[in-house]
């Protein structure tokens, strides 16, 4: 019973951090161009 008075505020909690980090990047535009990226490693430069 103990156990879980510390673990659930701590499972609470990393899950806000990670949703908080989601919509940071959401807001940064990290998902723009998913495509791009892709084509951009198999473009060779001269």
């Amino acid at each position: 019973m103990n156990g879980l008075l510390f673990l659930i505020p701590a499972a609470l909690f990393l899950g806000l951090l990670g949703l908080a980090a989601f919509l940071w990047s959401l807001r940064n535009r990290q998902y723009e161009d998913l495509e791009g990226a892709a084509q951009r490693i198999l473009i060779e430069d001269d």
